[in-house]
């Protein structure tokens, strides 16, 4: 049964390319071939100013000039393959270049056009590596999913983690985690059975999605009874408010009375010389701390690790 259309796949997968050229006239006719192919678009004049557009929005493709002012065509791509490794590069070049095709290739790109170029050429290479693109995330897809839940997977969850909090650390905002636990599950499946049990992880699916920020936040079973969001550009005020309505939407929608929601909270904290997977491992830590504070409470609570406590903010929080 899919429950979550809000994380089904075709929104994540829509073409949003980045057009890097010098040359006015080569980039309007870019612009006007990606808009005759439909396919979502910015541009750029020269390498410094892509780097820029990289950092600030999400792109699927860049078809990028070999020569350019400040920082040429294969530093721009090298620079794409360090920091966002799932961008695919398509490398435009003259005849008098002194780059070949085996050198962008070996550098990484996808593809590679050659100056005076047409339409139906760049159409076909452009077209070739969003079908791969496609290709690979449909698989990714189906291998990131729970089956019963349609929330992502732990395995997802590990992989979003450490991509997105270096990311956060690297552009300065907060990156927020809330594990979450059903109190008295297993007498709830002992009395009732497997099947109503799954209902209720189903339920807490729908729940999840429902009172998160969509194309922002991040939704996943965790394992077992146990589900994880990644919350990031949130302030700590916005995560307790995330964490309260999952709480009452639980409370006033579900009739699976004994149990209840037990909500652990911490936020990212950067410790210098430390490497990224220890600092990813403690927040991981701090949360599931957090969360077990609360059951060990009677459970129904928010409880939010030292890393979220202020003046007048969220503390520990009895439901």
């Amino acid at each position: 049964m899919t429950i979550l259309l809000r994380n089904e796949l075709p929104p994540e997968m829509k073409t949003r390319i980045l057009l890097v050229d010098d040359d006015p006239f080569i980039l309007e006719m870019l612009k006007v071939s990606m808009t005759a192919l439909g396919h979502a678009f910015d541009t750029a004049m020269d390498g410094e100013v892509a780097k820029a557009k990289l950092k600030q929005g999400e792109f699927t493709m860049v078809l990028t000039d070999l020569t350019m002012p400040r920082c040429d065509g294969m530093q721009l791509l090298k620079h794409v393959k360090e920091e966002y490794p799932r961008i695919e590069v398509i490398v435009i070049t003259g005849h008098a270049e002194t780059h070949g095709y085996t050198d962008v290739i070996r550098a990484g790109a996808s593809d590679f056009i050659s100056k005076p170029f047409g339409m139906d050429e760049l159409e076909a290479k452009v077209s070739r590596v969003i079908r791969e693109q496609t290709l690979i995330r449909k698989l990714e897809h189906l291998s990131m999913r729970d089956m019963l839940t349609d929330l992502y997977n732990r395995r997802c969850f590990e992989m979003k983690l450490h991509e997105e909090v270096p990311r956060a650390h690297r552009q300065g905002y907060p990156v927020f985690l809330a594990l979450l636990d059903v109190d008295r599950f297993k007498e709830y499946n002992d009395r009732y059975g497997h099947q109503a049990g799954d209902r209720v992880l189903q339920d807490i699916g729908r729940i999840l999605v429902q009172c998160t920020r969509e194309n922002v936040d991040w939704c996943f079973r965790f394992g077992g009874d146990e589900f994880a969001i990644i919350i990031p550009y949130a302030t700590v005020a916005q995560v307790g408010q995330i964490a309260d309505r999952i709480q009452e939407r639980y409370s006033h929608e579900s009739s699976y009375a004994p149990t209840s929601l037990s909500i652990g909270l911490a936020q990212f904290l950067r410790h210098p010389g430390a490497p990224w997977s220890e600092d990813i491992a403690d927040l991981v830590a701090r949360a599931d701390k957090a969360l077990y504070s609360g059951k060990e409470q009677g459970g129904k609570r928010v409880i939010a690790d030292p890393s979220l406590s202020s003046p007048g903010e969220l503390g520990a929080v009895p439901k």
